[in-house]
């Protein structure tokens, strides 16, 4: 059990208390205890100095559980020997944490964006809470810069929370400060935020990005993920008028768009004006683009991926991609077979919301087979093994380089037809064949 409590109130001014709360990070993590939940801040907000740390005190540990969600650094601790000292449980997985879970050393926990918040704080009960953060204000307050997923949830329930603060951490707006009153421990670390970038679209990617623009009315609010096909997207709305962003994360590919004018967020009823996600993730282009910008807000995501508050905004356009779908319309777009590759994450939060939002719609996209045309992505039935992360009643539409499927509504045979119409025209007639094999049509 920890040691820590909850701060008491320090009679000096914010710099003072600064001062006496300001630690080297070896010192820091002395004060974490074996038998601990620790958890750590979304992907680019992973406090990489305190993590390190941690991971160099481990054999003084024993039953130490770090929580992760979208690692982004080859961390020390993401290997099998970790696993006698700390044990590692991922909410969303990535390259980094992909590996531990399909060999059985790396926990994962199934669940849909929204719900991770409460999870968090209510189902672990939190004793630890590490996060990267900007430069400390004049009035004491800390941003959680580029993501503030779970963060006052969980800080609502740790014993010890302690920010790494970071001069290359933008400061944001919405709900992502936190005072030094809130913070047990500062340590200091300027490494450089972790970035992902993409280069230049597949030819697929381009076609499926314009069939999907032609989707999207002026004056949507959109939800775009990161990837080849939604850069791809964003190239085909140049010519788009009045567009918004509600979206569970934003990148790079956001940037030209506002820039432009083409987002302005004129007519969202909700948060008018702004840009509204959980986590920014991408390069310098868009922790630039987010620093002090009133524009953007990030908020948790118990707020931004709740499905009815998704659904109160008008023309909701929800794009994501998926790995894999059957001819009944199920979707697997977080693992490759039995091999786990990413999460559920918000897709199926935003699927539902823009379902409910009026004239909104859920837009799948995938090209239409892997391995430069080996194998279908459209297939018979998904390959055992395989998560269905979209069900049959809540898939939408589904866009390939060949077309678009709208599957909402129709029967199964209607589906067969017209997902068997947007695959590889090699694939057509196998899946046919297949169709009346399973007497689908």
């Amino acid at each position: 059990m920890l040691l820590e409590c909850k701060n008491k109130p320090f009679s000096g001014g914010v710099q003072a208390e600064y001062q006496n709360k300001l630690v080297g990070v070896e010192e820091a993590v002395k004060h974490i205890r074996p038998h601990t939940q620790v958890v750590l801040s979304t992907g680019p907000a992973e406090p990489y100095g305190l993590i390190e740390a941690l991971f160099r005190r481990r054999k003084d540990l024993q039953g130490v559980t770090i929580h992760h969600n979208l690692p982004m650094r080859p961390y020390s601790y993401l290997q099998e020997k970790t696993a006698p000292h700390i044990q590692v449980n991922a909410w969303f997985s990535s390259r980094h944490s992909r590996k531990g879970i399909n060999e059985g050393w790396c926990d994962y926990t199934p669940n849909h964006f929204h719900e991770l918040p409460y999870f968090l704080s209510e189902h672990i009960q939190p004793d630890v809470f590490l996060a990267a953060v900007s430069p400390m204000d004049e009035e004491g307050y800390f941003s959680f810069g580029t993501a503030v997923t779970y963060n006052y949830e969980v800080i609502e329930k740790a014993r010890l929370v302690i920010v790494e603060e970071n001069q290359h951490m933008p400061f944001t707006f919405g709900r992502t400060r936190i005072h030094i009153s809130e913070v047990n421990y500062v340590v200091k670390n300027n490494c450089l935020l972790p970035e992902i970038s993409f280069g230049k679209s597949s030819p697929e990617a381009e076609v499926i990005g314009g069939l999907v623009a032609e989707q999207i009315p002026d004056g949507a609010t959109l939800q775009l993920g990161i990837g080849d096909i939604p850069n791809s997207v964003v190239k085909h709305l140049l010519s788009k008028k009045d567009l918004g962003i509600h979206a569970e994360m934003i990148s790079d590919n956001i940037v030209e768009l506002v820039e432009k004018g083409v987002v302005n967020n004129r007519y969202k009823p909700l948060n008018p004006g702004k840009v509204v996600a959980s986590v920014a993730l991408g390069t310098k282009k868009i922790y630039d683009f987010i620093h002090r910008n009133p524009m953007v807000e990030l908020h948790p995501a118990s707020y931004t991926n709740n499905p009815d508050v998704i659904s109160h905004n008008p023309n909701l356009m929800a794009i994501n991609a998926t790995l894999e779908i059957d001819l009944f319309g199920q979707c697997a777009s977080e693992s490759i077979g039995y091999n786990y590759y990413s999460g559920t994450g918000g897709q199926v939060d935003f699927c539902r919301g823009a379902m409910h939002s009026r004239g909104g719609k859920s837009i799948l996209v995938l090209p239409s087979t892997y391995n430069r045309g080996s194998g279908s992505r459209i297939v018979p039935c998904l390959k055992p093994g395989s998560i269905v992360s979209v069900t049959k009643n809540d898939t939408d539409y589904v866009v390939t380089e060949y077309g678009v499927a709208h599957l909402r509504g129709k029967s199964l045979r209607q589906r067969a037809l017209a997902l068997i119409n947007i695959a590889h025209p090699d694939f057509r007639n196998e899946l046919k064949r297949e169709a009346q094999k399973m007497a689908l049509i």
